[in-house]
């Protein structure tokens, strides 16, 4: 039982996926957000008690909403859209139903040292067909927050994660790590929800820019 409950977000995503694809295909490029953790698995937890998995909740709804205003909003989804625990076979799994075309995992960071502090944007290790993409976006993107939001870069950074590993020859795909919540700093700002407009507007915009 528990684990259908689970998994009803899942579901229920796949199933929105077959009345997309009953329909006539849009030609406007597919984004997946990925929200990290979730459910159970809180993922990095905050000086201040704050969770990994709420801050990059929050940040994608954020991003949802901006885009909503949008003239010509983004054809975006998320892996999950509530405090739910999805695996992350069922996370590339829902990548490749969708067809995406771009593939963006959201974290935050933790460090046993206090004073480490800034964003640090992963692709993937393997080598794949979509490599040069996603390195060209991950050097985009960290660029751009920045300059943009001055946020402190800690560089673009090779990595195993499952996540990248399994969707690097499905589509564009990066993974961000926006943040150490083990910085009072960071941790502080990341907790404060008018902090996070701008961070989503910025990601938006990144994205909007390269599809």
């Amino acid at each position: 039982m528990k684990k259908v409950l689970k998994n009803v977000s899942f579901v229920f995503l796949l199933l929105k996926m077959c009345v997309i694809f009953g329909q006539e295909m849009s030609a406007q490029k597919r984004i997946l957000i990925d929200v990290g953790h979730g459910g159970k698995d809180s993922g990095a937890i905050g000086v201040n008690g704050i969770q990994e998995k709420d801050i990059v909740m929050n940040i994608a709804n954020a991003i949802l909403k901006l885009n909503n205003r949008l003239n010509k909003p983004l054809d975006i989804y998320l892996t999950r859209y509530n405090d739910t625990l999805i695996s992350l076979s069922d996370r590339t799994k829902l990548a490749k139903t969708l067809n995406a075309d771009l593939f963006v995992s959201l974290h935050c960071n933790h460090s046993d040292n206090p004073n480490v502090r800034g964003i640090e944007v992963y692709t993937s290790r393997k080598q794949g067909e979509y490599s040069e993409e996603s390195v060209w976006l991950a050097f985009q993107l960290q660029d751009e927050l920045n300059k943009k939001l001055d946020f402190e870069s800690r560089g673009v950074k090779f990595a195993n994660f499952q996540v990248l590993r399994e969707t690097v020859d499905v589509c564009t795909s990066v993974l961000l790590e926006l943040g150490f919540l083990s910085n009072v700093d960071e941790s502080s700002y990341l907790n404060r929800r008018g902090n996070l407009k701008p961070l989503a507007n910025q990601i938006c915009k990144s994205l909007k820019e390269r599809l």
